[in-house]
């Protein structure tokens, strides 16, 4: 095998995985069969590739992994890749699959009684401050953001802030907790990230694996 031949391919673990397993087997990229099985612990597996491994880990952390390069391809969410903004991952294209949207919610009688262009300072919950605190910075609000990495929609309701940042697909869960979406920050959708000076030093190994996605997806 050649130096630098083999590479890692960094899949998110939840609701991206389900819809990216089918375009790794439309290129010929298969996980060995203890992938598949939910009650094994493991985190990196081989595939039917021998140059080729993936790794299993929360969307968070897909970044980091790329981004330092213990990975060197990997699909994840654009919200991911707007939160971390890092230099060293770059992202060839959309995949157009897993969208969903990232909204500002607050509970109704919030709603019914403020005007968001009223707001001069926020308290808000969200797993995204970056993207959050940019977002009302550019409208002139000073976001205090409350780091929290799920049950969003609870915040609200235990008095720890009014309003939350956080994505959404139907808007169910909202509606469950009592809470409305106010604005809409973006959309999300799942995009093909690599490591970029893997990409300039191992082009010949890579980037032909870029070209198999995008025919998948331009299909």
């Amino acid at each position: 095998m050649k130096q630098n031949s083999k590479f890692t391919i960094a899949l998110p673990k939840g609701r991206i995985l389900g819809v990216v397993l089918p375009i790794l087997s439309k290129i010929g990229i298969e996980p060995e069969e203890t992938f598949f099985d939910n009650k094994d612990r493991k985190l990196r597996f081989n595939t039917n590739i021998s140059d080729i491994d993936i790794i299993r880990v929360r969307s968070f952390d897909v970044v980091t992994f790329l981004a330092y390069g213990a990975a060197q391809m990997a699909f994840v969410g654009s919200d991911v890749l707007s939160e971390f903004n890092h230099t060293e991952v770059y992202s060839p294209f959309d995949l157009n699959i897993g969208q969903c949207r990232m909204v500002v919610a607050a509970q109704k009688e919030i709603v019914k009684n403020e005007d968001p262009r009223t707001w001069s300072h926020v308290r808000v919950a969200t797993k995204y401050p970056n993207i959050t605190q940019n977002y009302f910075e550019a409208r002139g609000v000073h976001a205090e953001c409350i780091k929290l990495n799920g049950a969003m929609e609870l915040a609200p309701s235990m008095g720890l802030c009014k309003r939350i940042v956080d994505l959404v697909e139907t808007g169910s869960t909202l509606t469950a907790n009592g809470l409305v979406e106010i604005e809409e920050i973006c959309e999300v959708s799942t995009r093909l990230a690599v490591n970029r000076s893997y990409l300039k030093t191992n082009s010949q190994i890579i980037q032909p694996w870029i070209n198999k996605v995008g025919e998948v997806i331009n299909a």
